[in-house]
Parts: structure tokens; C-alpha cells; sequence
């Protein structure tokens, strides 16, 4: 990848946020470091960015609120919150927002970089063959992160269109819960399990519009993509 993806790392911890930018800077990316989210609200809005990592606890704007701000501006770019806390309910409010993932503290660099590579592996290299799924009335359009149907278009975030696809390729079959999270999200883990459960709920809200098409719970199992044929 000849073009450093740009980052924006908003951390008010001036000695982690050293080492982490240093760090991350050696591993040929271009990063932008804030103290504070009303500081890294007015970068993200003046520059372009691929990907967006938000410390939680921040002065002038908490990370949960820049988070919000910056889904207004672009519904697509990957956001990862670096956190301390390790409460399931601070996870799930932050995916509810539109984050993407997060990481908690302490973390290594190998682990960050890993986690900034799963997004924006997917950003910089050739999209698959096929990019396009309907079901229902709806169509997914998966290299542009869009979901088209009854007249609305949705932006997606990366992990949005990754787990739709990988629902609309298997229709009519049961996905496993710990099959789903190691291919998305790289590992079966109580947690993560909680962050997919956020992810089918958001899933289901974009199709709602459409009857005929329900994402099955299988009680203790998984999830399973159902389309009604009329008549």
C-alpha cells in the first residue's frame, strides 16, 4: 500500500498518545493527534480522514459525542474506540453510536494495528467479484457501502455491509454465532457476541421497511436470513 492511511487519534493522555501516534507512525501511517474531542471535531471536518480512533473519556466532548458528530459528517469511516472501561454496557453504547469496534486499555500496538487493518484492508484493496446483493426490494451495493430499496438509500458502515453480505450469501441458512465472529470479527468472545447483537438490531432497522425479509434468531445458535416469496 503505497498511500499512508491518514488517522485521526483523538487521546487526552499525552504520554500514551505519544507513543501510540510514534508507534503507529513507524508502521507507515499518517497520523493526526488531538488532547481533546472539540479539537478533533474541527480536524475531521477540515481534513480527509480513513480512519478514526476516539479515546471515551475526553475533555471539551466526550468520544461518545464525537463519535455522533462525525457519523453526521460521514456515515462510512471506520470509528474504533480506544477505552479503559471494560462494562459491557459502555461497549454496546459506543456500537449503538456507530463505532465499529473497540479496543480496551491496556493494548498493545500489535493488537491496534490489527484492528486498524481489518477496516482498511478492506478500504484500499480491489473490492470482490460480485458487489451486488438483492433481497427483497432491497439491493446492497457492498463496494459502495449502500443499501438501496422503497425509495430510500442507507449508508452503511464497513462492518454493517460485511455481516448483511455474509447473511444475504447464506439466505435460508443458520449462521453459527461463533462462525459469524471469527470471520468479522477476527475471534469468539462474550463480548463481541454483544457487539453483533447490536449489529443484527441496526441490520434489522434497515430493512423494516420490507415485510417479507426477517433475520431469524435460532435460539442458542445463531441467525438465519428469511425472505417470504409472495403468494
Amino acid at each position: 500500500m503505497d498511500t499512508k492511511a491518514r488517522i485521526l487519534y483523538v487521546e487526552d493522555d499525552e504520554t500514551l498518545g505519544f507513543v501510540t501516534k510514534d508507534n503507529l507512525e513507524q508502521n507507515n501511517y499518517d497520523i493526526d493527534h488531538y488532547l481533546d474531542g472539540q479539537s478533533g471535531l474541527k480536524a475531521f471536518e477540515k481534513k480527509g480522514y480513513d480512519l478514526c480512533l476516539l479515546d471515551v473519556m475526553l475533555p471539551e466532548m466526550d468520544g461518545y459525542e464525537l463519535a455522533k458528530k462525525i457519523r453526521k459528517h460521514n456515515s462510512e469511516i471506520p470509528i474504533l474506540f480506544l477505552t479503559a472501561k471494560s462494562m459491557k454496557e459502555d461497549r454496546i453504547h459506543g456500537l449503538q453510536l456507530g463505532a465499529d469496534d473497540y479496543i480496551t486499555k491496556p493494548f498493545s500496538i500489535e493488537e491496534l494495528i490489527l484492528k486498524i487493518e481489518v477496516f482498511l484492508r478492506r478500504k484500499f484493496i480491489a473490492a470482490p467479484d460480485k458487489e451486488k446483493y438483492t433481497i427483497g426490494s432491497f439491493t446492497l451495493d457492498y463496494k459502495n457501502l449502500k443499501l438501496r430499496g422503497n425509495e430510500t438509500e442507507s449508508n452503511m458502515t464497513q462492518k454493517e455491509a460485511d455481516l448483511m453480505k455474509l447473511l444475504v450469501e447464506n439466505k435460508g441458512n443458520t449462521l453459527r454465532r461463533e462462525e459469524i465472529l471469527k470471520k468479522l470479527w477476527g475471534e469468539n468472545d462474550y463480548f463481541l457476541g454483544r457487539s453483533m447483537d447490536v449489529f443484527i438490531s441496526r441490520l434489522r432497522k434497515y430493512l423494516r421497511s420490507d415485510e417479507s425479509i426477517a433475520i431469524e434468531n435460532v435460539h442458542g445458535v445463531g441467525f438465519r436470513l428469511l425472505e417470504k416469496q409472495n403468494g
